[in-house]
């Protein structure tokens, strides 16, 4: 077999553009790991070692990096409503978590060490932290029970708004709040001001899957994660049985009929009431197996959440679009193990967003990674385009 030796224009960090496109098609969207990519380039006759692989894969990413943050920006501007999930990333060899942002437009993914609803808050700034002590940093204090006490200290500060996490940290300790949970509180509030500051609608309805993390803001349920609690558990005898087929199946009837209200492009006012009292019915009914009742009671709690789709009908009904974007995201994962350093794990966050965006798009990835590696210009930047196609959706011109 004949090797040829790379050029010089595609030697260390200046490799071809065509090639440096196939290694970013194959690892990212086919999920070959790279020393599986060097066989096929091998023999074709291009001498390419591993080290100038990972280069490929992690070396002039700058652009990338940039469209991907400014997805989740251009996004959170315009979007009425988001869905999310998360799932587990390790990275470098420890338990991480991903968190997925998306909806029917784009899908932008970061993983982190926590999963905590200061991670959240953070990632929906879209950039670095800020923290602002403003009414709804105090309206959040008093709902956890941060003590009126500190939440006093807290405004009567002539600092009410900085920008790095150190500062802020250093701020708490110079105010003497020193205890884990009011600390936790008070970062939570001051996170939340700084998005609401940053210009994020208070309008925007975030759907989850129920973990407390996401559950701020307007915050709306999935109902196939409501009836997969029922559908998982398991009966003792043919009776509680029929119970949990009898409600399954009345859930999924109701489930239609709210797909149906929230088709009709002029719904009726009336049916609001029907479907409110059909999933009280619903909810609070009794049947012959406690653990049913338990779990229809602690739904019924979550009333509000399940049913905002009534009052926002332009909101989905479930996070299907989460979990299938990350299922791709967690393939992944179980093929490499994770990632090794935070370039890696960056470049792993930021192809996936890109990728997952351009196919809701309707735009080739291969295409796309040859226009931006090429330089090109034929494919407008990705958070402009879902900027366009959102306003359409909701027919701005």
């Amino acid at each position: 077999m004949v090797v040829r030796r790379t050029p010089g224009a595609c030697a260390g960090s200046h490799f071809g553009a065509g090639l440096r496109a196939y290694v970013l098609y194959q690892h990212h969207q086919c999920h070959v790991t790279q020393p599986l990519l060097r066989e096929p380039l091998l023999e074709w006759g291009i001498d390419v070692s591993v080290g100038q692989i990972d280069a490929l894969l992690s070396g002039h990413t700058e652009g990338f990096f940039a469209e991907k943050d400014q997805l989740l920006e251009v996004r959170l501007e315009v979007s009425s409503s988001i869905t999310v999930d998360d799932s587990g990333a390790r990275h470098p060899g420890r338990s991480g978590h991903v968190t997925h942002i998306g909806n029917d437009f784009f899908a932008w993914f970061s993983s982190t060490e926590s999963k905590s609803r200061i991670n959240f808050l953070r990632l929906l700034q879209a950039g670095e932290p800020f923290y602002s002590l403003n009414e709804e940093a105090q309206a959040y204090w008093r709902a956890p029970g941060l003590p009126q006490a500190l939440c006093q200290r807290l405004m009567a500060s002539p600092i009410l708004e900085l920008t790095t996490t150190p500062n802020w940290e250093a701020h708490l300790q110079t105010l003497g709040i020193t205890q884990e949970r009011h600390q936790r509180i008070a970062t939570e509030g001051a996170l939340l001001g700084g998005v609401l500051a940053k210009g994020l609608s208070r309008e925007l309805v975030i759907v989850s899957d129920g973990a407390g993390q996401f559950a701020i803001l307007l915050h709306a349920l999935c109902w196939v994660h409501a009836e997969r609690l029922i559908h998982t558990l398991i009966p003792l005898n043919a009776r509680h049985r029929e119970d949990q087929q009898r409600v399954r199946a009345e859930l999924w009837a109701l489930y239609a009929d709210l797909k149906a209200y929230r088709c009709d492009p002029d719904p009726d006012p009336e049916a609001v009431a029907g479907l409110r009292a059909r999933f009280e019915r619903l909810f609070t009914q009794k049947t012959s197996w406690a653990t049913l009742n338990a779990l229809l009671k602690r739904l019924k709690t979550h009333q509000e959440e399940l049913l905002l789709v009534l009052w926002r009908p332009d909101i989905p009904l479930h996070t299907n679009g989460s979990e299938n974007d990350i299922r791709g995201y967690v393939k992944w994962r179980k093929i490499s193990g994770g990632t090794r350093s935070d370039l890696g794990r960056r470049c792993r966050d930021t192809f996936a967003s890109l990728k997952k965006t351009c196919r809701k798009l309707g735009i080739s990835f291969w295409g796309y990674l040859n226009d931006r590696i090429g330089q090109v210009g034929a494919i407008p930047p990705l958070p402009e385009i879902v900027r366009q196609r959102t306003l359409a959706a909701k027919g701005v011109p």
